[in-house]
């Protein structure tokens, strides 16, 4: 069974950075391709990038560059660095368990989400 918890959000500031964790439980094993997604206040979700178990990485266009996913299997963890934070980064950003990675796409090979974690960027 995977179970997944996303953590490190909260409010920051306009040009700030965040790390966000995404954590599997003891059960669920650490090979899992991984993507961290987003999703504003009336807007669709976003793909951000995913994480192959092997540690290759995908990333969307628009996020490349001040998006940063890494991950450590021995602590069953992704993470997702985000720098140069800005008003339009605020959403609620989801971890989930994906079949496979792609650069676009892997939103539909999802089978397993986190609960979500609460990002605001504000002054």
């Amino acid at each position: 069974q995977v179970q997944l918890v996303e953590s490190g959000g909260g409010l920051v500031q306009p040009g700030e950075s965040l790390r966000l964790s995404c954590t599997a439980s003891e059960s669920t094993p650490s090979n899992h391709a991984i993507g961290w997604f987003r999703q504003a206040p009336g807007k669709e979700r976003e793909e951000i990038s995913c994480i192959t178990g092997g540690g290759i990485t995908y990333y969307t266009d628009s996020m490349r560059g001040r998006f940063t996913i890494s991950r450590d299997n021995a602590k069953k963890a992704v993470y997702l660095d985000m720098n140069s934070l800005t008003s339009e980064d605020t959403a609620v950003y989801y971890c989930a368990a994906v079949r496979r990675c792609s650069f676009t796409g892997y939103q539909y090979d999802v089978y397993f989400w986190g609960q979500g974690t609460q990002v605001t960027v504000s002054s």
